[in-house]
Formats: C-alpha cells, structure tokens, sequence
C-alpha cells in the first residue's frame, strides 16, 4: 500500500499477540493483492483491464470498498472519486519531473474520470467500467478498510486492545491498559485541533500536504488530486477525521481537504458519530500581504 503498517496489541500472552498479528498482516496483503493500482495482477488492475467490456463480477471486499466509495462521490458531488486513476497517474509524473501535465494528456484523463462512469449491481455483484481505459485509484479507502478488517482479525483472536496505523491511518479498538484510549499525536498548522487526542474503537484519518507534494513554478501542488478539475490541489488544507471505522474516516478526511472548512466540514459530519478537524496545512505559504 505504500507505506509501513503498523499494529500495537496487547494480550495476556506473547504467543498468542504473535498468532493474532501474523493472521492480521496475512490479511492487510491480501486486501493488498485485491486492492493495489500498483500491481498488475491485482482484482483491482485485471477489473481496470475489462472497462468498456460490460459487467465483471468482483469479490466481496472490493464490491464493498467500491459501494462505500461511490456513496461518498455521490454524498460529496465527486469530490472523492476511485475513477481517478487516470489523473493519479499523470501527477505521479508531474511529482517525479517537476513539470505540469500539459492540458491535452489532462482533458484525455478528465475524459475516462468520473463516478458516475461506474456502475454496481448489488444483486449479482458485479462493477462496470463504461469507457475503455478507465483506471480505478483506491488510494483514498483502501487503507482505511485494511485498519478495519486488520482489527476485526486481532478481535477474532481475543484480541480486543490494539492498535493498527498505515501513514496517515490509525484505527483502535479497546485502549490500552489503565487507558481511557489511544493518544494520537495531530500534525500542526493553523487549526483549532488539539496536539493530542484519545479514541478507543475508533478510526482517525489525516489528509493533506505535510509530506507529499511538488513544487512547479513556484506553486506547491498537494499529491491529493481534486477530480473537478485534475489538478493537485493548491490551497493547502490538513484535515483529521474520526470516525466509527477507517471506511468512513478514510475518504472523508480527503473530502475535508478538497471542499475545505465550510462544505468539507458539513459533509464529514454529515456520518453519524464523526467529527473533524479542518485548517491550514504547516507547508502553507505565507499569506500575501500588500
């Protein structure tokens, strides 16, 4: 996926915290096989590989991660978008060279996006790609779904005090002991958030620029793409979102980044029993001034 996953447990004997978290880390790589844009042979790549060609049947996992993903597009008017793999892909070169995607590879990208372009049958299972070359980016949900389903193999293990972190999220069960939760540590920048909080069977997600970025032409690009208009984003927000599960707090903490405070904000906690801190990234530049 990326990045280093990480899982903290706790348990009345070694073997069995050892047990549990192999069985957890043997299915955060299989969600990987599934999930990853990456690989070739992945469910994700070989579905990318029938668009245009009618209806694939899919497996659970990644019917569920895609259902979840097309109800944020829809609830957020496409601000969180699978479909963008196309886009991702240009800026993943615009980062390694420096250089802008010029405006013809863009709209061809713009062309094959959008949510609305995928269509879900529930009752077969099944997901279509209606242009030719569409590409389906999970980068956004696909982690947050791993947290979940890597806390829910700890619990089957008797399990119930862990914690699970892949880069920007972290998904808890119980606390840890004499805790009333986990303490996670908040980046900083121009926000109300606190340096700290505490969750215990919850999910936190960070979004924003503090790591990934480029930096052309003297404006710094965010590697967050907004898919209205196939740009890294350039207003550079930093969102936390905590939610029941890292499937909501995921993707919604990329909503809070795109929309910004006011409809960001409003859409997040439009979840039940999710909140969200929203401000200015630390890698913001300073404020023009007259």
């Amino acid at each position: 996926m990326g990045v280093q996953v990480r899982l903290v447990a706790y348990s009345q004997d070694e073997s069995t915290a050892r047990e549990a978290c192999k069985a957890a880390f043997e299915r955060v790589a299989e969600l990987e096989d599934i999930m990853s844009d990456y690989r070739p042979d992945s469910e994700l790549m070989r579905l990318c590989a029938k668009a245009g060609q009618g209806p694939v049947k899919v497996s659970e996992d990644l019917y569920t991660v895609l259902a979840y993903g097309q109800e944020v597009s829809r609830r957020s008017d496409g601000a969180f978008d699978v479909t963008v793999g196309p886009i991702v892909r240009l800026w993943r070169i615009a980062r390694k060279t420096g250089k802008l995607p010029n405006e013809q590879d863009l709209a061809a990208a713009r062309a094959i996006a959008g949510y609305r372009l995928m269509k879900l049958d529930p009752a077969n299972r099944t997901v279509e790609l209606l242009k030719p070359g569409m590409k389906l980016d999970l980068g956004g949900i696909a982690k947050g779904y791993a947290g979940d389903e890597a806390i829910a193999v700890l619990k089957s293990h008797g399990i119930r005090n862990a914690l699970f972190e892949a880069g920007g999220d972290v998904a808890v069960s119980g606390p840890p002991p004499g805790k009333r939760g986990w303490e996670i540590e908040l980046p900083g920048g121009e926000w109300d958030a606190p340096k700290k909080i505490e969750v215990a069977n919850q999910a936190v997600s960070t979004s924003g620029d503090t790591v990934q970025y480029v930096e052309i032409n003297g404006t710094r690009y965010s590697h967050v793409v907004d898919p209205h208009t196939g740009l890294g984003l350039s207003e550079h927000f930093i969102a936390t979102v905590i939610a029941p599960r890292g499937l909501t707090s995921d993707p919604l903490s990329k909503v809070a980044t795109i929309l910004g405070p006011q409809r960001g904000r409003r859409i997040v906690e439009s979840y039940p029993r999710t909140r969200c801190w929203l401000g200015k990234s630390p890698t913001s530049p300073p404020a023009t001034r007259p």
